[in-house]
């Protein structure tokens, strides 16, 4: 049986990669500390299960519309507009199963073959790869911690070609934390309406932000902005959901109805009763959310201080989400524990084998002078910790 070549081609999700052998140890009965997948360690909230149940105790059980029910899709916008400032119709949001594949389908749709599409580095595993499944091309901004990983209208000049279809930003980021500022979003509006291109806007870390920074949403920047904007979010790290696997994408009517032509033709739909369960989610009480947040922040706080006492380890605060990317580059080109280290997956693999702690190698995410720490992990393994 053949493989075809862009499957050939396709890499392997390493922060999957990873958490698979953290928990063969597991298996085999090592206690392994998993700062691998960023995967909230909460329980789902009671009242969005109780959705849920309430969905099959009904029968909702059936097929639903490619892009959702109707209900959903009303929650979805109404969500938008309550927390984002951003005013879509019904027609111009689709659900999917997961953010993720709703960013899939977001490539599938607006991607022809060379297209490049700009990225900045450090990014999540999969942006890459879903490009070039779309047999799209990147164009890499490399970002630096010391900048809190903004971007500059210079960066996007040389970033840009004839090419260049739009960008595909993340904030708050995964991995670095970082959250863009208002300065940085007006620059990135102001250049793809200049060249009239796309920005696609992954905010699914949105609810987790700290030291009083607060989210904004590129779209809600201006009217035309706003129109060459998707902007992709989800209910997985917001309200521990994410097996229930709901995201949604919100954008031009005509771009969403192709996406959902699409979904006709592969998963039919996103489950029925996780889009009852998420429409519970974004209506319901939102009182978990903020105590979810409290407790991240903790850990926050707790990481960045157990970091910086390594003086070999380059670690700066980060703004949002529930991950810390310190550089330990210093650790490269040494031998330790009889093993050479010559960059983030051998480090990677050293702390697993040796230490059972589980992390994700940077070059994963663009930047190999960097692990990352997922810090969706409870506190009670921690020295002085009663949490």
């Amino acid at each position: 049986m053949r493989v075809s070549k862009r499957l050939q081609e396709l890499a392997p999700s390493q922060t999957d990669a990873f958490s698979a052998k953290a928990r063969s140890l597991k298996a085999k009965g090592i206690d392994v500390i998993d700062f691998g997948l960023g995967e909230p360690d909460f329980n789902t909230p009671d009242n969005i299960k109780e959705a849920g149940i309430k969905a099959i105790k009904e029968g909702f059980t059936k097929y639903t519309s490619p892009g959702g029910i109707a209900e959903l899709k009303k929650a979805i916008a109404e969500k938008l507009f309550r927390d984002n400032g951003i005013k879509y119709e019904i027609s111009e949001v689709t659900a999917a199963c997961g953010a993720k594949q709703a960013l899939f389908n977001v490539f599938m749709g607006i991607i022809n073959p060379g297209d490049e599409f700009i990225l900045p580095a450090p990014y999540w595993v999969s942006y890459p790869n879903q490009i070039q499944l779309a047999e799209g091309k990147t164009a890499v901004i490399k970002t630096k911690q010391e900048d809190d990983y903004q971007i500059s209208l210079e960066d996007l000049k040389n970033a840009t070609s004839e090419k260049t279809a739009g960008i595909l930003i993340n904030t708050p980021c995964n991995p670095t934390g970082a959250v863009y500022n208002q300065r940085t979003l007006e620059t990135i509006a102001e250049w793809a309406v200049r060249g009239n291109y796309i920005v696609i806007s992954d905010e699914i870390n949105e609810k987790f932000i700290y030291d009083g920074l607060k989210h904004i949403s590129i779209a809600s920047l201006g009217k035309e902005i706003f129109e060459r904007t998707i902007t992709i979010n989800g209910v997985s790290k917001t309200y521990a959901m994410t097996g229930w696997r709901i995201g949604y994408a919100a954008g031009q009517k005509e771009l969403i109805s192709a996406i959902e032509r699409l979904v006709s033709h592969s998963t039919s739909q996103p489950s029925s009763i996780s889009q009852k369960a998420a429409i519970e989610a974004l209506s319901g009480d939102q009182k978990s959310v903020e105590e979810m947040r409290e407790v991240y922040d903790k850990r926050r706080r707790y990481i960045w201080g157990e970091l910086n006492k390594i003086k070999c380890v380059k670690f700066k605060m980060p703004s949002g989400a529930f991950y810390a990317f310190p550089d330990v580059s210093a650790f490269y080109e040494k031998e330790i524990c009889g093993r050479r280290i010559n960059n983030s997956f051998d480090l990677a693999n050293l702390l697993l084998d040796e230490a059972q702690v589980a992390v994700v190698p940077g070059a994963a995410f663009g930047d190999d002078a960097f692990i990352r720490i997922s810090y969706a992990t409870s506190m009670r393994l921690c020295p002085k910790s009663n949490s």
